[in-house]
């Protein structure tokens, strides 16, 4: 009897210890399972609210950008136009001829150019190249200044001779580029050279860049009436008003015509460089010439 309930209470502890385990075990595989698996919501993200907050709305997501589209390509800066009626031009300078060209230099364009390449006997207008010429060999410069500003003519023959003659012309011409500047035929005569109103423009761009100082100078002071008493302050000066202005005129007369040329630079800083040449018929007189100059020189400026 004694040995048979031994026997039973082995077999109780046993099965105890048998309960206990698979409790363990199922404790143990309910823990794995939990950690293992999380709760799905969790990994959904929303914004957390508390009493105190109002809820914050998600920010909308930004709406796409709408397809680019390509921005016109800008127009070329257009050069301006000229608002001068050469028509009108010709008909001030009646039974003559007339060529203009004013360059702004601030705009860096030709802003009127009526018969730029019409040739035209230079009577004075060839002293700028002369004042090149002796400038740049080192003459004399008040002397210079006086041949420009009073345009004295004996002056003007004293550097001819003295600096080259007819090569002052062709020199200079190649050196600035001159497309329509010719030496006279009479090396002697430096006021037949031939100029057009577009080389003249040149000249002056030349000499505003490299040559400025004597030559603006006397320009600047150009007086009322030449050396000859000739009253030179028809055209730009007549019409320029209270602009500034530096100028350089010509007058020959009458091989057969008779010649009248303004030109120069006009505005502050020398805006603007103005060349008016003009040629008349010798029955035209130098006081109605001018005043058809001034009348042109008018029109242009505005």
């Amino acid at each position: 009897m004694l040995p048979a309930i031994r026997i039973m209470r082995k077999l109780s502890g046993i099965f105890l210890v048998g309960l206990c385990v698979g409790a363990i075990g199922t404790v143990a595989v309910t823990i794995s399972h939990s950690a293992t698996q999380a709760p799905r919501g969790v990994a959904v993200a929303e914004p957390v609210t508390t009493l105190s907050e109002s809820p914050v709305a998600p920010s909308p997501s930004p709406a796409p950008d709408p397809t680019p589209t390509a921005s016109p390509s800008p127009k070329p800066e257009s050069k301006p136009e000229s608002k001068v009626d050469a028509a009108e031009l010709d008909r001030i300078v009646a039974g003559g001829n007339v060529s203009v060209v004013v360059f702004d230099r601030q705009a860096g364009a030709t802003t009127v150019s009526v018969h730029a390449d019409h040739a035209y006997t230079s009577a004075s207008l060839v002293k700028l190249l002369i004042a090149l010429a002796v400038l740049e060999r080192g003459g004399p410069a008040p002397q210079v200044q006086k041949m420009l500003s009073r345009s004295d003519d004996d002056l003007a023959s004293q550097f001819w001779s003295a600096y080259g003659g007819p090569a002052i012309v062709t020199s200079w011409a190649k050196k600035i580029g001159l497309t329509g500047t010719r030496a006279p035929e009479d090396p002697g005569r430096w006021g037949d050279t031939r100029i057009t109103a577009k080389d003249v423009v040149r000249i002056y761009q030349y000499v505003l860049a490299h040559a400025p100082g004597a030559i603006l100078t006397a320009l600047r002071a150009a007086t009322e009436h030449g050396s000859d008493g000739f009253r030179q302050y028809f055209g730009i000066p007549d019409a320029a008003g209270d602009r500034p202005w530096a100028v350089k005129q010509g007058w020959s007369c009458c091989r057969p015509t008779r010649m009248l040329h303004t030109s120069g630079v006009v505005g502050e800083d020398g805006r603007y460089i103005v060349v008016v040449l003009s040629e008349h018929p010798a029955s035209v007189d130098y006081a109605t010439a001018s005043k058809r100059v001034t009348a042109v020189v008018s029109a242009v400026l505005g």
